[in-house]
């Protein structure tokens, strides 16, 4: 090792030696030799030692304070496939635990490896990397945490990798990587993967928002420090112990914060939590009574609290939030939390690894890992690799809402789930003989979307002929987790092979005459698109839901497209139409509003003017303000966004004729967006009525979406385009 490369070495072996037993650290300084040794000579693609590498990842998980089998494996993790050390002479070095971290690092590495070299001819290696990552997360946790320690340090060099190797890796990294730092509560390794993800995503508002803080540093740092200052006089006043400091959101937090209020018609300077104040108490009591000084000393806003500590959330996060007014008319987010409540929300799963290992028990430590069960429960059942990656990203990485059963129980679920999600995740027999859920005591639809705090009582019938085919549509809403819908499909897979050959025929036959064509037309290409031998094989997937009508809708485009222009949909020539976004060259589409001085629209010639914390504002070029602007420095080019396009489609809706259904036609249609023109009714001597109407829509897939959608209006009998009779025919 040389002398450049030992500065790091002995910087770890300090940090180690804070926390870790003599035998704990020897086992360390051992296994940095030993790699040091392997690695010696071999540059990285950045130029750097290969050193380097594992000695950052092993001293992100010291300061994780891991136990030291975990850093010896940090340190080897690349000594098999870089070296060809064989894990025999590992395990019969450093022990059988530290070899099978190794082994397990160096196995989710190779396959990473492989999935990079054909991943644009073969989505499913990719998959397949990632579960038998989930699966040896749910083996031993340390395997995946040094696995992430390995992810950062890769996200600081990528910049040494083709740019679209770079794209690949921080979309992963943003995907995955990130949301399950997230839930194993490791916040610290979490917003670094987030921003250095999204510094290669979307380089040009990374910079933006970096800019910006730091133009803003010094006044943020004066407002942190006197209200830090005022708070502590105030705590210590009431004889409270605390630490106070302030904190700045990270990069990509804020760019979400700033996305959010864009769609409100809101600036930065509207943006509130863009800083925080943090303080650290010794108990629960004292978080509460922190709470009721600050109260006391500024007006909380309504509706900005949130008690995390009665309520944690998934990765078991606590703490109190609270945004007040400050004197000088500036919220400001004040976060109240104990020091472990502040350890655990830094360090998540890793801070309670040694409970783990020792005798105490924490049953927190078991509540983090319930989903870990739920996990090898997947593993078992769902065969697909692209399934199992699919059910993680719904499931697990997305935000969760609080729900109780009739017990009292608390259920964490995803956003955005309903009844049936709910039932699902109880037991599967309750799902599949549901027929209807009560929410806080009140009869709701079975696609009503669970809000925290929600008690939930499903209603069963033995009589139940079992779950309904309509679930497994996407566009209905009744599903929303990928382990309902795996529990739905396993339900029909059991039904009589020639009851589902029927059935997706009959499925099938109804969205082709939704979208205008017919089974003739397409037969030959539909096994083609999903790579099937034979129709028969294609309907009995259609059958059982490992296909869905959203699916076909999507890949028949392409087909339709070539066959008879339907991408332009249209009897009358597509409408061009102008989107809300404004493109400032050389910056992105972030923070602009239009001038109420001269109100440009689209179509008009366009400048910008950079404003003092608002962004940049938007004036036509002959503006008067513009003309006459002493600071010509401050103005930028900008264009108008690119157009879009919408395309006119005839359809038909019959229906069962009643009061308001054309009002409820209407709204279906409103919510998807959709501009509906040209209708006409006509009705018929058996109390039917047939809507004629043109809808405007952006394509094949919102066509298919909306269509789906308007069939489950009550009353409507059949949806479909309405096709001329000179329609041309393949």
């Amino acid at each position: 090792m040389t002398i450049k490369e030992a500065e790091p070495g002995q910087e770890l072996l300090a940090k180690v030696a804070e926390y870790l037993p003599a035998k704990g650290l020897s086992l360390v300084r051992e296994a940095l030799e030993f790699a040091s040794e392997c690695h010696q000579g071999q540059l990285r693609k950045s130029g750097d030692p290969v050193i380097t590498h594992p000695l950052h990842a092993a001293a992100t998980i010291a300061s994780l304070q891991l136990d030291a089998e975990a850093i010896a494996a940090a340190l080897l993790h690349d000594v098999q496939e870089d070296c060809a050390v064989t894990n025999e002479t590992i395990q019969k070095r450093f022990g059988p635990r530290v070899a099978m971290l190794v082994e397990g690092v160096t196995k989710l590495g190779q396959l990473g490896s492989q999935a990079a070299e054909v991943r644009q001819r073969d989505d499913s290696i990719q998959a397949e990397n990632l579960r038998k990552m989930f699966l040896a997360m749910a083996q031993d946790l340390r395997v995946v945490i040094i696995k992430l320690a390995d992810r950062l340090h890769n996200m600081l060099t990528l910049w040494a990798l083709k740019p679209e190797d770079q794209q690949r890796i921080a979309r992963e990294t943003m995907e995955i990587y990130a949301p399950l730092a997230a839930r194993l509560g490791i916040w610290e390794l979490k917003w670094q993967l987030e921003d250095l993800a999204f510094r290669h995503l979307q380089p040009e508002q990374y910079k933006f928002i970096a800019d910006l803080l730091d133009a803003k540093r010094e006044v943020r740092e004066t407002y942190v420090s006197q209200v830090t200052e005022t708070l502590r006089e105030e705590l210590a006043k009431h004889g409270l112990k605390a630490d106070v400091y302030g904190r700045a959101k990270h990069i990509y937090s804020i760019h979400q914060k700033m996305e959010k209020y864009a769609t409100e018609g809101k600036s930065v300077d509207e943006i509130y939590d863009l800083l925080a104040v943090r303080i650290l108490v010794d108990t629960v009591t004292d978080c509460y009574n922190a709470l009721g000084i600050v109260h006391g000393l500024w007006r909380p806003l309504p509706g900005a609290f949130d008690d995390y500590i009665a309520n944690p959330k998934e990765s078991m996060y606590q703490a109190l939030h609270s945004t007040v007014m400050t004197p000088n008319a500036h919220p400001l987010e004040v976060q109240i939390r104990t020091y472990e409540m502040h350890r655990t929300a830094e360090y998540g799963i890793a801070a309670h690894w040694r409970y783990k290992e020792g005798s105490k028990r924490d049953l927190r430590y078991e509540e983090r890992l319930a989903w870990l069960r739920q996990l090898l429960e997947w593993h078992r059942e769902i065969s697909q690799a692209e399934e199992l990656v699919e059910a993680v990203k719904t499931d697990i990485f997305q935000d969760q809402v609080f729900v109780f059963t009739p017990k009292g129980e608390i259920k964490d679920m995803p956003t955005g789930s309903t009844p049936l999600d709910f039932a699902y995740r109880v037991h599967t027999d309750l799902g599949h003989y549901c027929v209807g859920g009560k929410v806080n005591g009140r009869l709701v639809s079975l696609n009503y979307q669970l809000r925290n705090g929600d008690a939930v009582e499903i209603l069963t019938s033995r009589k139940s002929k079992g779950p309904s085919r309509d679930w497994l549509n996407p566009n209905l809403g009744y599903i929303r987790t990928s382990h309902a819908r795996s529990k739905v499909r396993q339900w029909f897979k059991r039904q009589e092979r020639e009851e589902n050959i029927a059935r997706g025929k009959e499925m099938l036959e109804k969205e082709l005459h939704r979208l205008g064509t017919t089974l003739p037309e397409v037969e030959d290409e539909l096994p083609k698109l999903f790579r099937y031998d034979g129709i028969e094989d294609f309907f009995l997937k259609v059958g059982y839901g490992d296909i869905s009508t959203q699916q076909i809708a999507s890949k028949l485009a392409s087909v339709l497209q070539e066959e008879e222009d339907v991408i332009q949909l249209a009897q009358a020539p597509a409408r061009a139409t102008y989107t809300t976004s404004i493109r400032v060259l050389g910056t992105g589409d972030l923070l602009t509003r239009l001038a109420r001085c001269c109100n440009p629209v689209p179509g008009e010639g366009i400048i910008g003017f950079v404003t003092r914390g608002e962004g940049v504002t938007i004036h036509r070029v002959d503006c008067p303000n513009i003309l006459h602007e002493d600071e010509k420095e401050r103005l930028v080019d900008v264009e108008w966004g690119r157009r879009g396009h919408l395309y006119p489609v005839a359809a038909h809706i019959e229906a069962w004729d009643r009061v308001g259904l054309l009002r409820d036609v209407s709204t279906v249609v409103a919510e998807e967006r959709v501009n509906m023109v040209g209708v006409h009714t006509q009705e018929h001597d058996d109390g039917t009525i047939t809507i004629s109407v043109t809808l405007e829509t952006t394509g094949i897939e919102q066509l298919t979406r909306l269509l789906s959608k308007l069939e489950s209006v009550r009353g409507v009998l059949s949806v479909g385009r309405r096709l001329e009779s000179g329609r041309k025919k393949s």
